[in-house]
């Protein structure tokens, strides 16, 4: 059964009132840059932590969509599990400033507060991601031959990226599938330099493969 969303952030994000909880208003008028506050959280356990717990609250809205710990139940909403911090808090930047489009994501990231977006990200940093089985060891094979050619330089040789890289390892399948197509078949929200090229050249097929082989990585 999907959660419901708490009646301050469904307000905030049909008014595009801020959402900051008592605890956290203070937090979230200070001045300090959200990378630098992001640099001082992974300095200082005792700040991580504090952090950690508010990102703990927070995902409970999230799971509506990205599921309990980052593990979404829909195959085409990615998981957030593992994810590089760093690298999700750009893609929480890019959602609130409009570079990457999606109303419904746009509004709720907006309504946080820079701690509240800082916890989300060590929260979900640190859930563990679930991978998806496959017993075709020929689609595993191939998949595995493709990402050694074309994604291993970038996506690092288990799939998990760095702080400007994805990590790709065990995420969703659906979601996978139509990125990649997305990257191939020609310009879109989403386009990239890199990822173009290295997508042009593949098949139907060799996109089964390799996301066969990307979901099932740890």
């Amino acid at each position: 059964m999907a959660r419901r969303i708490p009646a301050m952030l469904a307000l905030a994000l049909f008014t595009g009132l801020a959402w900051q909880p008592a605890a956290m208003a203070q937090a979230g008028r200070s001045k300090v840059d959200i990378d630098t506050r992001l640099q001082q959280a992974m300095a200082d356990p005792k700040l991580a932590d504090e952090l950690y717990k508010v990102g703990r609250k927070v995902s409970a809205v999230c799971a509506n969509c990205h599921g309990d710990g980052g593990n979404s139940t829909k195959p085409s909403v990615p998981n957030l599990a593992g994810q590089n911090p760093a690298y999700l808090l750009e893609q929480v930047r890019q959602f609130a400033d409009g570079r990457r489009r999606y109303e419904f994501m746009e509004g709720m990231i907006r309504a946080m507060n820079s701690d509240e977006k800082i916890g989300m990200v060590l929260f979900y940093a640190a859930q563990p991601v679930t991978p998806k089985p496959v017993t075709d060891a020929a689609l595993l094979a191939k998949g595995q031959e493709i990402f050694g050619k074309n994604c291993f330089r970038c996506h690092g040789d288990m799939g998990r990226g760095n702080d400007q890289i994805a990590r790709i390892a065990g995420q969703q399948t659906d979601y996978l599938r139509s990125t990649l197509k997305r990257y191939r078949d020609g310009p879109n929200t989403r386009a990239n330099s890199i990822m173009t090229p290295n997508t042009k050249l593949l098949t139907d097929a060799d996109i089964e493969s390799l996301v066969a082989y990307v979901s099932s990585m740890q």
